[in-house]
């Protein structure tokens, strides 16, 4: 996760505690990199790695460097270590801090907001701000959840300011930047969305909801995403690329 502006680094705490219980989704992470995977090339900046399982996913040997930026000093730590054990091509650097702290003169290729976004207060400034760190033709890609109508105590619960329609985070992104890819995925992932919304209203899904989602929905909704022409899901992706 990742917060925009001015962060204390030395007192920061990431707040969630869903990281480790959504590490083993496997087959999400392999569906949305499907997806994202033709976008993410060169020098890439992941904002908010978290503990790095995410980049363990996407950092495929086909980009130069990686660059993953994460506030919370104990979550970099775990992500380091995570990568000192799988032996990814580029290895990826790992460093605390916000985008803030980015070398002004520094430009990337890709920069990646993967479930990072609808935890920042700010986040036309910070996309703003990211598109200043594009090379020419660099591409932008978010990945956050969405729809307001499943925000749910588990959100809450996870520090969310909002989830996105198509829309709403079209409207973020700075308008000297060209659209590439704008559509949902998961759209069965909605459907029990809503019911933790209104029936469970869990702070936290139990491992054993987590593994049925990715072990049973996922693969379905794979199905029945291009069915549906990606019209809704639970999860939202925009790709902007520098003209």
């Amino acid at each position: 996760m990742s917060l925009s502006g001015a962060v204390r680094l030395d007192t920061f705490e990431y707040i969630g505690g869903e990281l480790d219980v959504v590490a083993n989704a496997v087959n999400w992470k392999r569906y949305f990199r499907s997806k994202l995977a033709p976008f993410i090339r060169g020098n890439v900046l992941e904002v908010g790695a978290g503990i790095g399982e995410t980049t363990r996913h996407l950092c495929d040997g086909r980009q130069r460097s990686w660059l993953c930026l994460e506030p919370d000093s104990r979550l970099a730590k775990q992500a380091n270590r995570r990568f000192e054990q799988t032996h990814l091509s580029p290895r990826p650097d790992v460093r605390v801090g916000t985008l803030a702290d980015i070398d002004p003169g520094a430009r990337f290729d890709t920069i990646l907001y993967i479930d990072v976004l609808e935890h920042i207060e700010y986040d036309r400034e910070e996309l703003q701000g990211a598109s200043e760190h594009l090379a020419p033709a660099g591409s932008l890609v978010v990945l956050s959840p969405a729809f307001n109508v499943l925000f749910s105590e588990l959100d809450r619960a996870l520090g969310h300011y909002r989830r996105y329609t198509r829309r709403s985070l079209a409207a973020v992104f700075p308008p000297t930047l060209r659209r590439r890819s704008l559509m949902y995925l998961d759209s069965l992932g909605c459907a029990a969305s809503l019911a933790n919304r209104m029936l469970l209203k869990q702070a936290l899904p139990s491992p054993r909801q987590v593994a049925f989602w990715d072990r049973v929905i996922i693969p379905a909704s794979r199905l029945a995403d291009p069915i549906l022409a990606r019209m809704f899901g639970r999860s939202v992706v925009a790709v902007y690329d520098r003209a």
